[in-house]
């Protein structure tokens, strides 16, 4: 039995009323999602539906045109919000790997804790050392982006936010530009991540890793929550008919 009343007490990402427009297309249509901390959602959607647009505005990639988010402790959508403190707790990791290829793999996790967080170059090279470690990454850190498989790129750029010590990480399609034989590695490193407590909120494909991470999944259809709850429920037994005709195509692709 729950010992909270409200679910604000334990959320560590709130979102309220949340809309998103470019020019007159209005992409997210009232978005309300509570994230407790520790817990792993996955959003689920049709390309087009304001699944990789919610994720951008939760650490304002994207601003909002109206509504509310407050994640790791930081009002987002407050005029006066302090991004650079915000991001340091909110770790994001992206389709494309994002490195930089002129720099090598030890540089690139640690540049964010050196120019943006000001930590000295011993420490941050130890958290980087520690945190590509965790990943499977050793043995490369003087290698350049383009001498690893894109596998190995997607987990460096997880090692990167990591590296930063944060209390959410958020994961936008995280291994759609992958081979197929590469995506597995990926997936694995993540659910390292949801075992030891992270607090992930995470677009994915993947129907198969969010059926055995997800402690919750929500399907978004038309920049609106159309369905949400356990693996079980959204992905087995989904009760809304855009969801069943959505996860059909998805689960049988015709050949």
């Amino acid at each position: 039995m729950s010992t909270g009343e409200s679910p604000e007490t334990t959320a560590l990402v709130t979102i309220r009323d949340l809309h998103k427009s470019f020019g007159d297309n209005e992409v997210l249509r009232g978005i309300d999602l509570d994230i407790n901390e520790g817990e792993v959602v996955c959003i689920i959607g049709a390309s087009g539906s304001g699944k990789s647009t919610l994720l951008r505005c939760v650490n304002l990639l994207e601003v909002p045109t109206s509504g509310t988010i407050e994640a790791a402790g930081h009002d987002m959508t407050h005029p006066d919000a302090d991004l650079d403190a915000a991001r340091a707790d909110i770790g994001m990791v992206f389709q494309q790997f994002n490195l930089f290829s002129h720099l090598s793999i030890l540089d690139n996790v640690t540049i964010a804790q050196r120019r943006v967080y000001k930590t000295s170059k011993p420490e941050a090279e130890a958290e980087a050392r520690r945190r590509l470690a965790e990943v499977g990454i050793e043995g490369k850190e003087r290698s350049k982006p383009s001498q690893l498989s894109g596998g190995q790129q997607q987990r460096v750029a997880i090692a990167r936010a990591l590296a930063v010590n944060p209390k959410l990480m958020l994961f936008d399609e995280p291994t759609s530009a992958l081979d197929p034989e590469l995506v597995g590695e990926v997936l694995s490193v993540m659910k390292g991540l949801a075992a030891e407590g992270m607090t992930m909120l995470v677009v994915t494909h993947e129907m198969g890793f969010a059926r055995e991470v997800a402690d919750r999944v929500v399907f978004i259809d038309g920049g609106v929550i159309v369905e949400e709850g356990t693996p079980a429920e959204v992905l087995t037994n989904p009760k809304t008919e855009r969801a069943q005709s959505f996860l059909h195509r998805v689960l049988h692709p015709v050949d």
